[in-house]
């Protein structure tokens, strides 16, 4: 069996890289910068297989590019970095990392709707700052969690996993989605209404749902004005989902208590106000971000290009009608 030409745009953990090595010439961007278009142009060359990110913009131009390559294996559950339409027509294989997600980003969820809550973030830069010279009854009160009302707004299968949770907190679980879920329900005791009753009868709102045409602001000024002044908003799925100005102006006004963030509209960048306010929580994208879950979506992404080089139909390709024996 040939020994492909493979090129990794960032680095990943060891563990994918040497089961790669394996069977491919292996080329890894090692800086931990992401790469820039011209450098992703020339790196893409006489290449049989690139395993990209989801940083990278893997266009028709890129495409055009890499002529030789057979497969785009992206690191990530997501791929609207990559034009598959473009792939499909070049007979380009792309692929991604699915189900490997689910539980970590749940915990992320929780971790930040808890940060938030217990004003985790202010406290400990407070007392890193030698701030805390004596305990005080109103020093830093936050919100409890146990009994209250959370709102899930998607039940697919991270908000399942996070909806699970609330049980253990003895809390009344509310969700919205396309349509009733009966699985989800079952497993969680989740009653079924529209996002306006939950906005309006949530202490805490987290959202679960993919970034599509019909969920690009789907929370902005009219959906944050619906939410209780105490309620929190927690956001480890896709940023514009959010209007994150309308966002801001709700935590300046006070208008909701709180937001713990992992994604945002414009990301990396944020917008104006945002990280000014003590109220907010900023994560930069780290949902993902345990060894555990890193080292899976390394290997089935290697697994995706391997199963390519030996003539065989990836797992997780996004478009098979590409696939020639």
């Amino acid at each position: 069996m040939t020994r492909w030409n493979v090129y990794v745009t960032n680095k990943i953990l060891e563990t994918a890289l040497d089961m790669l090595a394996e069977y491919c010439d292996v080329e890894v961007n090692r800086t931990g910068q992401i790469l820039t278009k011209p450098q992703l142009l020339e790196k893409v060359k006489a290449r049989d297989a690139v395993l990209s990110l989801l940083t990278d913009p893997i266009d028709s131009e890129v495409m055009e590019a890499a002529k030789g390559v057979k497969i785009f294996a992206n690191y990530a559950v997501g791929y609207n970095n990559i034009d598959i339409p473009s792939a499909t027509e070049r007979e380009i294989m792309i692929s991604n990392t699915p189900g490997v997600l689910t539980d970590t980003t749940a915990e992320m969820a929780w971790a930040l709707l808890f940060s938030v809550a217990r004003r985790v973030v202010e406290s400990d830069q407070y007392t890193r700052l030698g701030r805390f010279k004596s305990w005080g009854p109103m020093l830093f009160l936050g919100q409890d969690i146990l009994h209250k009302t959370v709102g899930i707004i998607g039940a697919g299968r991270i908000g399942l996993s996070f909806a699970k949770r609330a049980k253990a907190f003895d809390m009344t679980v509310l969700y919205t989605s396309t349509k009733p879920n009966p699985q989800f329900e079952k497993e969680t005791g989740g009653r079924y209404v529209s996002l306006e009753t939950l906005l309006q009868e949530s202490d805490f709102v987290s959202i679960h749902m993919p970034l599509l045409p019909s969920t690009f602001h789907l929370i902005g000024e009219k959906e944050l004005k619906q939410m209780k002044k105490t309620a929190i908003l927690i956001n480890t799925s896709r940023g514009p989902i959010v209007d994150e100005l309308a966002l801001v102006k709700a935590l300046q006004a006070g208008e909701i208590w709180g937001a713990g963030l992992d994604v945002y509209e414009f990301e990396p960048e944020l917008v104006e106000g945002l990280k000014e306010l003590d109220n907010a929580i900023l994560c930069p994208h780290i949902a993902s971000a345990t060894i555990e879950t890193r080292t899976k979506m390394g290997t089935i992404a290697v697994s995706n290009i391997l199963a390519a080089m030996r003539g065989e139909l990836p797992p997780n390709c996004l478009n098979p009608e590409v696939y020639k024996k």
